[in-house]
């Protein structure tokens, strides 16, 4: 592909250079190379202008910055626009064209893996080719790969669509983060459809205020979604009156779901140990299904991922008995053991306080011991959630033990302390290996473990270094221990 091909995206007239040969988009100097285009994104911690030369040096052929960014004396075309974010997302879809014919994706705090995997199901469930794409990584039939990004980069997300569709798959969900849609990495996706769950708090680190992370989120639907396109909105949160009517404001079609719900109304629900009954109202039929999964928030999930499969051309009948089948996604709210006295243990990637507060909620009603849980804080992140996710901790469960998360290059003493201030009745065990064998050697018949925060990962970051760590292999390998 030639520069002047891109010329609807990248302001290039008068431009030189519009015969070169393209041979690929990047936004990290260090990964130039020959025949590359370099976009030069202002970062929190660092300016891409600062490396252009480098970019050049390495073989980049063009510089795509801001006005005035970076230097004219480059020896290559610098092409200035005003959003560089946007246009390396546009670019990316160009040069690596091809995406499943029909997109959607979610947007909210909590719930957007679950979202992701239980609309490819519904898809996969009535005979279409779907995938997945999000916090969990990839799946896609004959394909599961694990990730760390909630939304990849766009040139990394356009190579994987364009895989996706050329291996036969039609459907994709993908979660939108608010740092995706702030970064600009799904303006080139072509979305049929849009979905909201909740707002809670989080990435503070990132939003200076809750209302602009909520504006943030609204991206999908004020600019990504194009006019007329349904927006399946999650009707009882507190910010869904707020949601709904930025998807009115911008001329889309509100599908509410929930018990306030006008779309796929929730009339009632009967919570088991492991399942639940559910009777669902759509366009004057109640739906009767079990939805094989615990919690209100599993509830909430199924109905926005219902709700975006007959959005998306489904029958309503097909996506609702669909439900009955749902696998959860890997580390949320996940069994992993149970002990020999019968007590089980939970995975849960609750990182933010609502999380935390939904899972904990969630285990109460079938928990007839202690509700134990094991948790911690991740460093470098929103420090103020800390003492809120410890008094949570504290009103929710029997027992708590404070641990590590991701620690990151803060002092892990620090983060623990911060969240003991508010349950100061908790254990405090540093390590977390120590901490999960701890609460696993504490287990008596009817009791319930949650072990919070990290769910589907496998790694641990302390003092900027990973390691390798998870929550499955640690629960599993204490309930050796245990004789369970």
């Amino acid at each position: 592909m030639k520069l002047g091909e891109f010329a609807d995206i990248l302001p290039l007239e008068g431009t030189a250079g519009q015969d070169l040969r393209i041979a690929g988009l990047s936004s990290d100097s260090r990964r130039v190379a020959a025949g590359d285009v370099f976009f030069a994104l202002a970062g929190s911690r660092a300016d891409g202008a600062a490396f252009a030369a480098d970019a050049v040096r390495r073989g980049a052929v063009a510089v795509v910055a801001a006005p005035r960014a970076v230097a004219d004396d480059l020896g290559v075309p610098v092409i200035e626009v005003a959003d560089p974010r946007r246009a390396l997302a546009l670019a990316a879809a160009r040069l690596h064209a091809g995406q499943p014919a029909t997109m959607v994706a979610v947007t909210g705090t909590s719930g957007k893996t679950s979202v992701a995997a239980f609309t490819r199901q519904i898809w996969a469930r009535t005979g279409l080719a779907a995938a997945s794409i999000g916090t969990t990584g990839v799946v896609a039939p004959g394909r599961e790969e694990y990730g760390e990004l909630t939304t990849p980069d766009p040139v990394s997300l356009h190579r994987l669509l364009k895989e996706l569709a050329e291996s036969g798959v039609t459907h994709a969900a993908m979660e939108a983060s608010s740092h995706g849609l702030d970064q600009r990495r799904l303006d080139g996706v072509r979305l049929s459809a849009g979905g909201f769950t909740n707002l809670g708090r989080d990435h503070m680190d990132y939003h200076p205020t809750v209302e602009h992370y909520h504006r943030t989120k609204m991206r999908l639907f004020d600019t990504l979604l194009p006019r007329g396109a349904p927006a399946v909105v999650f009707a009882d949160d507190a910010w869904s009156d707020a949601t709904a009517k930025a998807v009115r404001a911008a001329g889309l079609e509100l599908l509410t779901v929930g018990r306030k719900g006008t779309f796929l109304a929730l009339k009632r629900v009967e919570h088991e140990r492991h399942r639940q009954r559910a009777e669902i109202a759509h366009g004057g039929t109640i739906h009767e299904i079990v939805l094989p999964l615990a919690g209100d928030f599993q509830v909430a999930n199924a109905l926005v991922a219902a709700g975006l499969a007959i959005a998306s051309g489904i029958a309503p009948q097909a996506a609702l008995s669909a439900l009955e089948h749902l696998q959860g996604a890997s580390g949320r709210l996940e069994l992993v053991g149970v002990a020999g006295n019968g007590a089980q243990c939970y995975v849960d990637y609750a990182h933010k306080p609502e999380a935390l507060e939904n899972v904990l909620q969630a285990v109460r009603p079938f928990t007839t011991g202690r509700v134990i849980v094991v948790f911690g804080c991740g460093g470098d992140r929103d420090r103020l959630k800390r003492p809120i996710m410890g008094e949570i901790a504290g009103r929710l469960a029997d027992v708590v033990i404070v641990t590590d998360d991701n620690p990151r290059s803060e002092d892990p003493a620090a983060i623990r302390a911060a969240i003991m201030e508010a349950v100061p009745s908790a254990t405090e065990i540093g390590d977390r290996r120590a901490a999960i064998r701890a609460a696993v050697a504490m287990l008596e018949t009817g009791d319930t473990l949650v072990v919070a925060g990290k769910g589907h990962e496998i790694g641990q970051e302390i003092a900027g270094r990973k390691h390798h760590f998870s929550d499955h292999e640690e629960v599993r390998q204490a309930l050796g221990e245990k004789g369970a």
